[in-house]
Order: structure tokens, then C-alpha cells, then sequence
């Protein structure tokens, strides 16, 4: 007796749906820490960038721009520091100015900066986002 070969196709149907990653979760996370941050008193706002987009709240979109260029350079001028001096790593820095203050740090692949008044408190946020 002679065994006949079956023989099945099978339909293969990709599914366009978006993967959820560590990164997309870490990243919807800082937005969720980021979004009660900004509802603290001494609060302006916040910058989160990552290889992929960016996300800005600030009060006073106006000055975009402005706070956006501080960031990065306060992002810049910390690794310049670092490597100067060879401190190793930066966790993070805070550029305090006249009238505000910026605590910038990088977590993973996310750049973050959030814009505070001067008389906010930098340790509370850090714990949060940490």
C-alpha cells in the first residue's frame, strides 16, 4: 500500500499592528511621570526626546524654541564637562539662571528636561522620573 502525500497551504496573513517594546513603554511612562510633574506648583514644563520623536509642554509655547535650545545645550555642555574633567557618566545637571532653572538628564535613549522656577524643587522631580 502506497501512502499519498498530502499536501496543505497555508495562508499566512500579516497583521500591521505596533509591537509594544521596552522602549515604547519606557517612553509612554516618562510621558505619564512627566504629565503629573507638570502639574506641580514651580513647574514651566517639560522636553522628551528619544531617537524617534520628541514631546514638549511647556506654559508658554512661545518660547519653544528658546527652552529647546537650552536643553540641548545644557545636554551638550554636561558630556563636554564630563569628558573634560573625566567625571564618567552624568546623571544629571541642573543650569540655574536668574528667574528659572533646568534639570536636564538622559535615561535610556530619552532625553529629558524639564523647566522649573527657581524655587522648585529638583530632587522631588528627579525622584519621580527615576
Amino acid at each position: 500500500m502506497v501512502k499519498k502525500k498530502k499536501s496543505f497551504q497555508e495562508e499566512v496573513t500579516a497583521v500591521a499592528e505596533p509591537i509594544a517594546t521596552e522602549e515604547m513603554t519606557r517612553t509612554s511612562d516618562f510621558r505619564a511621570n512627566l504629565e503629573e510633574i507638570k502639574t506641580w506648583n514651580g513647574v514651566i514644563g517639560y522636553i522628551l526626546r528619544n531617537t524617534t520623536s520628541a514631546a514638549i509642554d511647556l506654559k508658554d509655547p512661545t518660547k519653544i524654541i528658546d527652552y529647546a535650545i537650552l536643553s540641548s545645550s545644557a545636554l551638550d555642555a554636561a558630556e563636554e564637562l564630563s569628558t573634560f574633567f573625566d567625571l564618567g557618566k552624568v546623571k544629571h545637571i541642573v543650569v540655574e539662571g536668574k528667574d528659572i532653572k533646568v534639570l536636564s538628564l538622559i535615561l535610556g535613549e530619552n532625553k529629558i528636561s524639564v523647566f522649573l522656577e527657581k524655587d522648585a524643587d529638583c530632587e522631588k522631580v528627579l525622584t519621580k522620573l527615576r
